[in-house]
């Protein structure tokens, strides 16, 4: 089998009305993505998604196209997608980070080699030991009618871990927490997720005002430029300290074990670069007796697709005590597949059919496609 061509189509999916998402980064009302479809020449197509988001990686759906239609394409193009190793390395002889647009590729070969092998991708994995997959929602950093409004709509569809963002004001995150701590009571875990927005002064006085309200863990409480003041924090901190945006790569991993500076890490393929990657640094954490679980970038159906599967066949990736964001197409309008997925709530089933398991909605691909994407050149 050959790699024939690599498409990339841009679409924008809104979230649904009253569940956009609001963080220190800013507010999440749609999601300017880009589906890939990896043509071969048996006839067999490989679907991945890049959720690709500029305050993330500095990747946009203009970037994204323009890499893959530019550089990726010429170099995977006659190559056979199974060998998903090589492509990988071809991909980085030809450009430097981008990994939101490299995780989608990627995930493209994995469901190829799927859809050959006839097998789901959990499979190729090694099996699943996670037939199951307890999921989190998220509310935002909302006043505080708003959060509880989002809390009673979660608990009351079944959800039975939620994850609040805070870093903007602390007064208002604890206030916020304290809310919805009283509404939800004490036997729904609640995590929260300042994603980098708080000072190490504000982060340290926030989180023991936080402890009485016994949290599950606090994610990226800081700024990702400073791993020595993260280990110091959690070190102070008594609820376990979680690093998203601070494990990107295999040496960010490495760096923070070795400086004890996490309890946990937050993986998934988008961030990571792509499934291999992914497994890289899940390999390191079970070195270091770290548990590991899944984060998000509000994927829509095949990104979530492809987190499904890695989440059912990792040990390591701890979804039973630290539920994961397996929610992306719950928060959009449409997940872009024929079919959804089973993703509760309170827990997520992982498809079993070949490849990711997804099929590729084409009509509703073509009323949420991107035409006024703005392409960028790379000479």
């Amino acid at each position: 089998m050959k790699i024939t061509n690599i498409e990339a189509i841009p679409v924008n999916v809104p979230l649904k009305d009253g569940m956009t998402t609001k963080t220190s980064h800013g507010i999440h009302a749609t999601s300017p993505y880009v589906i890939i479809q990896v043509h071969t020449d048996s006839g067999l197509i490989g679907l991945g998604e890049a959720t690709v988001a500029p305050r993330w990686s500095g990747e946009t759906s203009a970037s994204c196209t323009a890499a893959i239609e530019g550089l990726i394409c010429d170099a995977l193009t006659g190559m056979n997608p199974l060998n998903i190793q090589q492509c990988q390395y071809r991909m980085e002889r030809v450009i430097k980070a981008n990994p939101f647009t490299k995780a989608a590729v990627e995930m493209a070969l994995w469901d190829l080699l799927g859809k050959h092998c006839n097998e789901p991708v959990f499979r190729l994995l090694g099996g699943s030991v996670h037939d199951v997959l307890p999921i989190r929602m998220v509310i935002g950093s909302y006043d505080i009618p708003q959060a509880l409004a989002l809390a009673k709509q979660f608990i009351g569809e079944g959800t039975r871990c939620l994850k609040v963002k805070v870093g903007m004001d602390p007064l208002a995150d604890i206030e916020r927490v304290e809310a919805i701590r009283n509404f939800a009571g004490p036997d729904i875990p609640i995590s929260v997720d300042a994603n980098c927005g708080w000072t190490f002064d504000q982060a340290q006085r926030t989180i023991r005002e936080l402890e009485q309200f016994d949290l599950l863990f606090v994610e990226q409480p800081i700024a990702t430029d400073s791993p020595e003041q993260l280990a110091e924090l959690r070190c102070r901190s008594n609820i376990p300290i979680m690093a998203d945006e601070s494990n990107f790569t295999t040496a960010n991993a490495l760096d923070l074990i070795r400086r004890d500076a996490v309890d946990i890490l937050s993986v998934y393929p988008g961030k990571h670069g792509g499934i291999l990657n992914t497994l890289k640094i899940t390999a390191l954490a079970a070195a270091a007796g770290i548990k590991c679980a899944v984060g998000s970038n509000l994927e829509l159906g095949i990104g979530t697709a492809a987190m499904l599967h890695l989440g059912s066949a990792q040990n390591i990736i701890d979804s039973t005590t630290y539920p994961g964001d397996f929610i992306g197409p719950l928060y959009h309008v449409h997940d872009l597949l024929t079919e959804p997925l089973s993703l509760g709530p309170p827990a997520a089933i992982v498809p079993d059919s070949a490849g990711l398991g997804v099929t590729l909605d084409h009509d509703v691909l073509q009323r949420f496609k991107d035409d006024n994407a703005s392409h960028i050149s790379l000479g």
